[in-house]
């Protein structure tokens, strides 16, 4: 009778934890929202999508705002199927975070403005305004002789990240040519500074070893340079020393897209 009655409390008891886990599933999947925006899918939670009150977002799924649907029961939003991948993560940051590069910086505002999340919209018009700012000032990198200053290269663009580029480049280059003596050039900010150049026969400018070998010109680094400039499609603008009559023995560049 005992064992009848210990079987009967573990069945209820069974029934009552599956009972319990089958309402912790249905009120998890209830939580997740698929949301169809311009062809796209994507899942999230709810508290995710009503984290901001007064959203557009946050009105669809309270019920404040009507929203068509989908073939599928999704609910279907008119809007960039792409860009709403960083309205989504927005919204489950806190902060605005873009991928390097990114350039669609009017037309992602323009999407906060549509989903009514204007500290989205405030930030990502911040970012822009700085972005603007950063191409109007001209940027600059200068290749010298640690002895002489006036000897060398000066490389002018009004994209900082593009200066950055094609000093990394450069650095790569020099290392390679330099066969591992990295000692013999040093990096700042905006100056790679060689050991000392030389004066060849025929005037190219060369990086000497301390084994007096003839290891880089600086020729083979203002091709480097014209050459990255045109692939990322900006255009030489000038020479800025005119006086030496041709690119090839001008003392600066001056690159703008």
């Amino acid at each position: 009778m005992e064992r009848k009655i210990n079987k009967r409390e573990n069945e209820c008891e069974e029934k009552h934890s599956n009972s319990e886990g089958s309402e912790q599933d249905k009120d998890y999947k209830t939580s997740l929202i698929t949301l169809n925006v311009g062809g796209y899918l994507y899942i999230t939670q709810k508290q995710t999508l009503t984290k901001y009150p007064d959203s557009f977002l946050e009105g669809i799924i309270n019920g404040k705002i009507m929203c068509p649907c989908d073939a599928d029961g999704h609910y279907f939003i008119d809007r960039d199927g792409l860009l709403f991948r960083h309205i989504l993560n927005f919204l489950r940051n806190g902060e605005l975070l873009l991928p390097e590069g990114f350039r669609e910086n009017q037309l992602l505002a323009q999407e906060a403005d549509f989903f009514q999340l204007k500290v989205l919209s405030d930030a990502v018009r911040s970012r822009w305004e700085k972005e603007q700012l950063a191409s109007r000032e001209t940027t600059f990198l200068e290749i010298t002789d640690s002895h002489d200053r006036s000897q060398g290269l000066r490389i002018f663009c009004n994209a900082p990240d593009f200066i950055a580029k094609i000093k990394s480049r450069i650095v790569l280059v020099s290392k390679s040519r330099l066969d591992g003596f990295p000692e013999e050039f040093s990096v700042s900010s905006n100056i790679i500074q060689f050991k000392y150049f030389i004066k060849s026969e025929n005037g190219t400018r060369l990086v000497l070893k301390e084994d007096n070998t003839f290891v880089c010109t600086l020729e083979t680094l203002k091709f480097e340079a014209i050459m990255m400039a045109l692939k990322c499609g900006f255009r030489l603008l000038t020479s800025l020393d005119c006086s030496k009559g041709s690119i090839v023995h001008s003392d600066a560049l001056h690159f703008i897209k």
